[in-house]
């Protein structure tokens, strides 16, 4: 045993002589994590790395366990069981996992993970941010867990390209970014996602929406309608678009394309396709619009795209305007007026020669409705508005609102109160919806209802 290692063995064992549990200490808590990195690298020395990559995940625990158990019995200082466990369960975190981040992907409650630099580490619960108590060794220790996440997935980082979009293997949504754009040091955020994605009945439970709208909207999906769902970051547009592909019928092809695949589509029949960035020569790049393009030639039932950002807003237009109908859509925007406007700058900003009456039009044509959804003062997620594209007068893109939510005020505890209630406008796309073999009770627009 490295003589490094049993010095800052014993500076655990001082440290929680003072103040128990040792890992709690502030002191502890520093010598703590110096001594789960010299485990770290010692174990690297004595074990055989191509076979260990070849063991299930199991076994690779077990024998990790036993291998760290006798190293701290080497040393002749005595942990107690909490701190021995603890010390075994974040080396088999480092070697197997994300280090530290381990525990927090493990917590069901956490929605998103935000590590402003090494030792400043924060989750959002129930929409609320809060401080934890984890940390890493180091800004290099950090970068390991970061060049960890992005290589699973065939990308890089470093200072020629110091901005990152990745995945974690169960969807959740990684960024990060490291000097010399972040100044303080490597930046990581990662936004989580559902081990079991939620359903419409879900929503309805969280009262996202209430299930009359539930209704109507598995209606417009199986109607093949095309959607625009639109909100702010964090307001749960790519958890909503994937709810409401779970209407998509089992029998139907769907396309899927992101920056980085973050959708977790339960139908047999899908095809996922994802960006690539340009490497190190600044080549091999490939873009939505590419991907948009090469999708068309795919034999696609739907067609659903991530989020729109560029260039690609013209060919989903011409895809959803030339037979693929029931193609669904997210876009940052804080009003479904605004979800409208930024297609049309999207075009502008792309190159495209339209003039604004044009655009207009083939966004008029194309887009049935726009769900607006938004995360509320209190942290809750809901929809909104459900609004319908009704065609165009003059230059103006006319719509018709048919569901919204309506704020009445906040509670003492923070808590928003408002209800959902339908406007009392019926839509003109129920003609399509009851072509489909679809009925929907007239009492589902009736304005005197009101629900929480």
């Amino acid at each position: 045993m490295s003589s490094s290692l049993r010095e800052n063995l014993q500076d655990v064992q001082v440290a929680a002589a003072v103040s128990r549990p040792a890992i709690n200490g502030e002191a502890a808590g520093s010598a703590y994590r110096k001594i789960a990195s010299d485990l770290h690298r010692e174990l690297l020395d004595r074990i055989d790395l191509d076979v260990m990559g070849k063991l299930p995940p199991d076994r690779l625990r077990e024998e990790l366990r036993l291998l760290v158990e006798k190293m701290i019995a080497e040393t002749g200082l005595a942990l107690n069981a909490h701190e021995r466990t603890q010390v075994v369960a974040d080396v088999q975190n480092e070697v197997m996992g994300l280090g530290p981040l381990e525990p927090l992907l493990a917590d069901p409650s956490i929605s998103d993970i935000l590590v402003n630099t090494f030792n400043m580490v924060y989750v959002e619960r129930r929409g609320q941010l809060e401080r934890t108590d984890v940390r890493f060794a180091s800004d290099e220790h950090l970068m390991k867990i970061i060049d960890k996440i992005v290589s699973r997935v065939g990308r890089r980082i470093d200072e020629s390209s110091p901005m990152v979009d990745a995945r974690l293997p169960d969807g959740s949504r990684v960024n990060a970014i490291i000097p010399p754009l972040s100044i303080d040091g490597p930046l990581l955020s990662i936004r989580r996602f559902a081990v079991v994605p939620l359903k419409v009945t879900d929503l309805v439970q969280y009262k996202s929406l209430t299930p009359q709208l539930a209704e109507l909207l598995g209606a417009m999906v199986k109607a093949r309608l095309n959607i625009l769902i639109s909100g702010g970051t964090g307001s749960g547009k790519t958890t909503l678009l994937n709810i409401l592909s779970s209407f998509i019928p089992p029998r139907e092809r769907i396309v899927t394309i992101e920056d980085a695949a973050e959708l977790q589509l339960q139908q047999p029949h899908v095809v996922r396709l994802e960006t690539r960035p340009p490497n190190i020569e600044g080549r091999g790049e490939v873009t939505q619009r590419a991907l948009v393009r090469n999708s068309l030639r795919m034999r696609p039932d739907r067609i659903i795209l991530g989020e729109v950002r560029g260039a690609e807003t013209f060919d989903m237009l011409q895809a959803m305007n030339t037979g693929h109908e029931g193609s669904m859509a997210t876009v940052h925007a804080n009003t479904p007026r605004d979800a409208l406007t930024r297609p049309e700058n999207m075009l502008g900003m792309a190159g495209m020669a339209l003039p604004p009456k044009a655009m207009r039009q083939q966004i008029a044509s194309a887009l049935t409705a726009v769900l607006q959804v938004a995360r509320l003062s209190d942290g809750k997620r809901k929809v909104v508005s459900l609004s319908e594209i009704t065609g165009m007068e003059g230059d103006i893109i006319t719509m018709q609102e048919i569901f919204v939510f309506q704020q009445t005020g906040v509670a003492s505890d923070g808590s928003v109160i408002g209800q959902f209630k339908a406007t009392g406008v019926r839509p003109k796309f129920l003609e399509r919806i009851k072509a489909f073999g679809i009925a929907l009770p007239d009492t589902l627009f009736d304005p005197s209802r009101a629900y929480e």
